[in-house]
């Protein structure tokens, strides 16, 4: 069909150089000067197109994202359907404008989709990633907000757009991760729960009491609401134990249950306490040691 169309519009073209033939020069000026003259009238008004349906695209975007905001949709979703959009109506945009120059749009449209086979083609990852943004937005394996780790960063979703995530670092730096790589990964997301457990390795000396150690480390945890108040409403109880019997320590673990939001704030505070509150109920912490055991020669 492109073929055929091609092949009209040489012979049209044709068709009109032979025409110019047997116009006279007043003729053939005046004709020019229709043609000019239409064509300017056609760029003035595909330029104001252009520009108004501009405007109306980016009220419309507006429009949606006020609409989705007080309906309290999901960020995720609303960043994604408003990248959408825009695309969409720019591309009607565009076509429109090229229809109001004269430019045959059924040609165009039909080259387009040929060179969007070959586009296709050679862009095959960027179509993944985008069919695997929409199992993204479908499947929900996280969301904006939600800390995760993947493809070996870790990170605060700041955006999902169609073809690639955004997140944020611990030190505010972005990271773009194509949405492909992700939906094909192992993803830790570590908000996806309400509640998360701390783990803590404390090192306490030969011969110290472990009683006392435990005993000392459950009250320093139950002083703190965040633990309390989860142990309340998760029912899980903060809890210490031998782990292990090393070179030159006793290795307890110390294990509780906070908000996914306290983690780290609990972590690093118990750290500090832990290590400024178990020297005052005598628990010691050993550095490494070496004995060592000199024999003197025999004569």
């Amino acid at each position: 069909m492109l073929q055929t169309e091609i092949i009209d519009s040489t012979s049209q073209a044709a068709a009109e150089v032979s025409t110019f033939k047997y116009l006279s020069l007043e003729d053939f000026i005046d004709k020019i000067t229709n043609s000019m003259v239409t064509f300017a009238i056609n760029l003035a008004i595909a330029v104001l197109v252009f520009y108004v349906g501009k405007f109306v695209i980016n009220r419309l975007y507006r429009l949606v994202s006020g609409m989705m905001n007080r309906r309290n949709v999901d960020t995720t979703l609303t960043t994604f359907v408003l990248s959408m959009i825009r695309i969409v109506l720019y591309f009607i945009l565009i076509v429109t404008v090229i229809g109001i120059l004269g430019i045959e749009t059924s040609s165009f449209l039909a080259l387009f989709a040929s060179a969007g086979v070959a586009i296709g083609m050679a862009l095959s990852g960027t179509l993944q990633n985008f069919a695997a943004g929409v199992l993204i937005m479908l499947l929900k394996p996280y969301k904006v907000g939600d800390f995760i780790e993947a493809q070996g960063y870790a990170g605060t979703v700041k955006e999902i757009q169609i073809f690639h995530t955004v997140i944020n670092t611990g030190d505010n730096k972005s990271i773009t991760i194509p949405n492909g790589m992700l939906s094909t990964s192992s993803i830790n997301n570590a908000s996806r729960e309400k509640y998360r457990r701390v783990d803590w390795d404390v090192a306490i000396s030969y011969g110290d009491n472990i009683d006392t150690a435990r005993r000392s480390i459950l009250e320093i945890l139950g002083s703190d609401p965040r633990i309390t108040e989860t142990l309340t409403e998760y029912g899980q109880e903060a809890v210490v134990f031998v782990k292990s019997l090393a070179d030159s320590s006793v290795i307890l673990t110390v294990r509780a249950w906070v908000r996914s939001a306290d983690y780290w704030g609990v972590f690093f505070d118990m750290n500090e306490r832990m290590y400024n509150e178990l020297p005052k109920a005598g628990i010691n912490f050993p550095f490494p040691q070496m004995d060592v055991h000199l024999k003197q020669p025999t004569a």
